[in-house]
């Protein structure tokens, strides 16, 4: 061996060093580089995290490492929080900016990262540590996380042996590679689409519609309007365009999307295999695990005592809703053929039919609402909600982005002494527009947890992402949102306020980690309401041409239709929540056949549905929460947590009584430090207890939609 040959390996070394060095997946020290991440950081920094993440574990399931909280956490979990932080950029940029060789990248790792996860979760030598911590060092917030991690070991499949902890891990890694599957196809069956209509099929379109359809279309070169799939073209299609036949067309395309009646090429982002194939594997895993069926073990660290209790928690919010629901259909048949000409209305007439009547009965529509409700003054109306209900102030900061429409925040509580610098509670990302290559929906996601590290002793600020999907604005103005989308970023936000406002220190069980699924959603529905008081929208409203404030009449009108088809809207979510969680029920109809899973909707719509949709309607097959989601078998969390929200925003309603106005800020304190602060640091029942002093009630719920 020559000695140019035997340096080889030392430079080699050396340049790999230099390699990871400039890798900005693997710079911790502030916030994320977005704008520096390519898809060839992705694979060398998941190979180094892992390899550090799986030396940290070697080091503490040794035999002579003893098992205390601290020590255990300053080795182990500084390098998994590393891992799922800089793998969180990575599915965060998967999400938003959707390239082909993102998605490469992302598709390679994904199968180490899940094994890793599984395997860790699994590790029956980290089990015993766990096992053998003594209860009483623990801090209060550490027993619960405790508690969290000790059921998670069990459902993690730690207690499984020989091949059915292998098969148990086969299954987690395949799992994750599926619902991505599922993920993708959904998304690119969406972007696939694009429909060039002429002026006239354009009919009755909002202006601002027709105008950001007409600039798509010059950018690619063509006439007419490029009409697509994404919500905030879609919408106003079905709702608005006098159109016919193009509705027909929109609603067959949106609802066949990544399935087997898609047409054309379309049909090659099908959805079918990959859902039976997830579907049979939770039935596996359930039964690895010793339970029935996946229901029973998703409901495992939830509220709901078991999916029986569920579904009749559905079934009886149905009969109530069901009467509501048929007179909404009866009014509009008896609209559509009076009015309308339509004596036999099909699926694509009733957004249509829905949005006229509304504006015939209370002359008020969406889109005369909508130029009052300009990107920037809503997000000035939001700030001052939550700046004096939960004594914070949000200020505008810089940070690396992924794309120019991002816009990044700090929330800071001001200092106890006029000398002292305010504190820093949290940061966030609004990344609000729609575009190709992001996901549709919206959600809140975190960037980092708040921390009191173990590692330097330092306190870690939390950081959220906080993603919709609402429309651009066009020929130099503000974008405009409807109503719902308002409704939207405030729900958003109120899952942003409970990873962000939290005061608990340790990470498993700050912020919305540890909470109840089926109690999340309790922070977002309530920050819904605030959309629909007076004194909120005069300050969060603004006209896009004259600047002036939303009229109280209009607002008037609003109000008489806020609960405009709530029957309908109502049956419609318990109908995706029944579907959900008889899907994953050993003793559902249609169970028994496998995965029959157009079958079981079927059979949940012909019960609870008042519109039965066409035969070849398609929903499930891009129903992502429950797919790729997080969602499976916990879809009725909304709906569980809308009785939740709605009872504590009575409290509100009640300070009003008193003050003039929701937006108490006394009321806003005892909030924001039984709940928000709390985070998961304790059973959500105690938390909504501390604050409202009884268990929740359905009343509320009944009267703020409707149905009491």
């Amino acid at each position: 061996m020559n000695a140019a040959a035997a340096t080889a390996p030392a430079t080699d070394t050396l340049t790999m060093t230099q390699t990871l060095a400039a890798n900005p997946l693997l710079d911790f020290s502030a916030l994320p580089r977005f704008d520096a991440i390519e898809p060839e950081h992705v694979g060398p920094a998941v190979d180094a995290l892992l390899e550090s993440a799986n030396q940290a574990l070697e080091t503490v399931t040794a035999a002579d490492f003893p098992p205390v909280w601290a020590t255990l956490a300053r080795e182990l979990d500084v390098a998994t929080e590393r891992l799922g932080r800089a793998w969180g950029a990575v599915s965060h940029l998967n999400a938003v900016a959707d390239t082909p060789a993102l998605r490469t990248a992302f598709n390679a790792a994904l199968p180490k990262v899940t094994e890793f996860w599984t395997r860790l979760g699994a590790d029956e030598r980290l089990y015993a540590k766990y096992k053998a911590m003594n209860p009483a060092s623990l801090t209060p917030e550490q027993s619960q996380a405790h508690r969290n991690a000790m059921r998670g070991f069990v459902l993690g499949g730690a207690e499984l042996q020989g091949d059915a902890k292998a098969r148990f891990a086969a299954i987690q890694e395949h799992q994750a590679t599926l619902s991505q599957k599922f993920s993708e196809n959904a998304l690119d069956a969406t972007d696939a689409f694009a429909y060039f209509a002429s002026v006239e099929e354009l009919d009755g379109m909002p202006d601002d519609v027709q105008a950001a359809t007409r600039a798509a279309a010059e950018a690619e070169g063509q006439s007419g309007h490029k009409i697509t799939l994404k919500l905030p073209c879609y919408l106003p299609a079905m709702q608005f365009g006098r159109h016919r036949a193009l509705r027909e067309r929109l609603y067959r395309a949106y609802t066949t999307r990544a399935s087997d009646q898609a047409e054309g090429a379309a049909v090659a982002f099908d959805n079918s295999g990959f859902m039976r194939e997830i579907l049979a594997l939770r039935q596996e895993e359930a039964a690895l695990l010793g339970y029935p069926d996946f229901a029973s073990v998703s409901l495992v660290p939830k509220m709901a005592e078991s999916p029986q209790q569920v579904v009749q928690f559905l079934r009886e919010l149905a009969s109530k809703a069901r009467p509501y629901a048929e007179q909404d259909v009866a009014d509009m048949r008896t609209y559509a053929a009076e009015q309308l000409g339509l004596s036999d209305p099909q699926a694509w007439d009733w957004p249509y039919i829905g949005e006229q009547l509304r504006q015939a009965r209370y002359a008020y529509s969406e889109q005369e609402v909508k130029p009052y409700f300009t990107a920037p003054q809503v997000l000035q109306g939001l700030f001052h909600i939550i700046e004096t209900l939960f004594e914070v102030a949000i200020r505008p900061d810089t940070a690396p982005v992924w794309h120019p429409g991002v816009q990044f925040f700090r929330i800071e509580r001001p200092a106890a002494s006029g000398d002292a610098a305010p504190q820093l509670v949290g940061q966030f990302y609004l990344d609000p527009g729609a575009r190709n290559g992001k996901r549709g929906g919206a959600w809140m996601d975190d960037v980092r947890a708040r921390w009191l590290r173990p590692d330097t002793g330092q306190l870690q600020t939390p950081v959220a992402h906080l993603v919709c999907n609402f429309a651009e604005g066009v020929n130099g103005k503000p974008p405009l949102l409807t109503h719902d989308d308002v409704i939207t970023l405030f729900h958003e936000f109120g899952h942003g306020l409970h990873h962000m406002l939290t005061q608990v220190n340790e990470r498993d069980v700050s912020g919305i980690s540890g909470v109840e699924w089926d109690a999340v959603e309790l922070p977002s529905q309530l920050m819904e309401n605030f959309c629909w008081e007076w004194d909120v929208l005069k300050r969060m409203t603004a006209h896009v041409d004259t600047g002036a404030p939303l009229p109280r009449a209009l607002y008037d009108k609003m109000l008489a239709a806020k609960n405009y088809q709530s029957g309908l809207q109502t049956l419609r979510q318990i109908e995706f929540a029944l579907f959900d969680m008889q899907l994953h029920c050993a003793d559902a109809p249609h169970h028994g056949l496998g995965v029959d899973f157009m079958g079981l909707l079927q059979a949940v719509r012909d019960e609870v549905a008042v519109l039965q949709p066409p035969a070849y309607n398609r929903m499930a097959h891009t129903f992502s929460h429950i797919f790729a989601g997080g969602y499976a078998a916990g879809y009725y969390s909304y709906k569980w947590a809308e009785v939740l929200s709605a009872d504590a925003y009575a409290a509100f309603e009640e300070a009003a009584t008193a003050t003039g106005t929701t937006l108490d800020p006394a009321t806003g304190r005892r909030y924001r430090e039984a709940v928000l602060e709390a985070g998961g640091s304790r059973p959500a029942m105690a938390s909504f207890k501390a604050f409202r002093g009884r268990e929740p009630q359905i009343d509320a719920l009944l009267r703020h939609q409707g149905m009491a």
